[in-house]
């Protein structure tokens, strides 16, 4: 079976922490199915551009639109190697779905490897599997990661961490650190 990573995405989800992992996964040699509750592949989402401008938070405009090519409701947990759970405006929404709340549960249930970044901790929250984990977040999110029993890590926007199976960062800036914490964690390598 090819290895296969799964992707949950939702309208306004960050576009840059869309796009960038699904190439990279996919550049990998990974088959990426990026899912939304209600949509089915040859549908689309809309993403947001968020930007870090000198205000006291981030500034947001419209993104690409990302397409969906694989159905949500054909997604079976045990067909994936790992879960990549893109930030932005999407987890605020998606975590009301009990669907991807279960997802969520069963990747962590199963020790796969899970990459999520900046909102992305929202649905880990909501998934209930934080609690005695380190997490990074968006900084806005770190009452949510606290709330649910996680400890926040306030590191560099830059910088990645990573707890077990559980691979976190606060915001894009992060995707070097992130991406490459989450290869280790599914055990693809790069080599020069």
């Amino acid at each position: 079976m090819a290895k296969q990573i799964l992707m949950l995405v939702g309208d306004y989800a960050e576009d840059y922490e869309t796009m960038v992992p699904f190439q990279f996964l996919t550049a990998l040699g990974y088959t990426v199915h990026a899912v939304c509750p209600d949509k089915k592949a040859g549908g689309s989402i809309a993403t947001a551009i968020h930007d870090f401008e000198g205000e006291q938070t981030y500034s947001e405009k419209r993104g690409h639109n990302f397409a969906i090519n694989y159905d949500f409701s054909a997604v079976n947990t045990q067909d994936y190697t790992g879960l990549v759970i893109p930030g932005g405006r999407a987890p605020e929404y998606l975590r009301m779905n009990g669907r991807v709340v279960e997802i969520v549960r069963e990747f962590d249930a199963a020790e796969k490897p899970i990459a999520s970044v900046c909102h992305g901790a929202q649905l880990l929250a909501a998934a209930d599997v934080l609690k005695g984990r380190l997490c990074s977040a968006y900084p806005a999110c770190a009452a949510e990661v606290k709330l649910a029993g996680g400890t926040y890590a306030d590191i560099a926007v830059t910088e990645a961490v990573t707890d077990g199976h559980l691979v976190t960062a606060p915001a894009w800036p992060a995707h070097p650190a992130w991406m490459a914490q989450f290869a280790k964690a599914l055990g693809a390598s790069i080599s020069i």
